[in-house]
């Protein structure tokens, strides 16, 4: 009896808990596969950073793999979505129409323009800082501001 009891409980958790996640509006996932023909998806809305190597293997991508995941919220503040293709036989649209060799990291803007590449892993205080200098991001800083008033003061 006791077991039946238990398993009683245990069903009722279970149906509680995925419930209550089913109801939780879901955070749009930070880290997705490059296997989209443009990025106009994203116009206006993210900050695309696609993260291109030749291999998952690649010392380079695991190392800027780890950088932006230890600073996730930092990433999802700036309204930045990390893009990967380590592909380069599947011969992606974006990585024809970028062209890297080997490893390389683009941040790409809002306004779907291409604001930096770089040959190596950047870290994230990196990738924020030129990001926080964007008209773009001035704009939405000084609208944060204006909204909520003297929490940024």
């Amino acid at each position: 009896m006791k077991r039946v009891i238990a398993l009683v409980f245990a069903g009722l958790f279970a149906v509680t808990a995925s419930a209550q996640s089913a109801t939780e509006p879901q955070e749009p996932a930070l880290f997705l596969p490059a296997d989209m023909d443009d990025l106009s998806e994203f116009h206006w809305k993210k900050r695309p950073v696609l993260v291109f190597a030749d291999s998952e293997d690649d010392p380079a991508f695991q190392a800027q793999m780890e950088l932006l995941r230890e600073q996730t919220d930092d990433l999802r503040a700036r309204d930045v979505i990390v893009l990967t293709d380590t592909d380069p036989a599947a011969r992606s649209a974006l990585r024809l129409k970028m062209r890297p060799r080997g490893f390389m990291l683009v941040l790409v803007g809002k306004d779907g323009e291409i604001k930096l590449r770089k040959p190596r892993p950047w870290d994230v205080r990196e990738i924020t800082r030129s990001i926080d200098k964007m008209p773009i991001r001035q704009r939405e800083i000084r609208d944060a501001k204006e909204k909520f008033g003297t929490i940024f003061d």
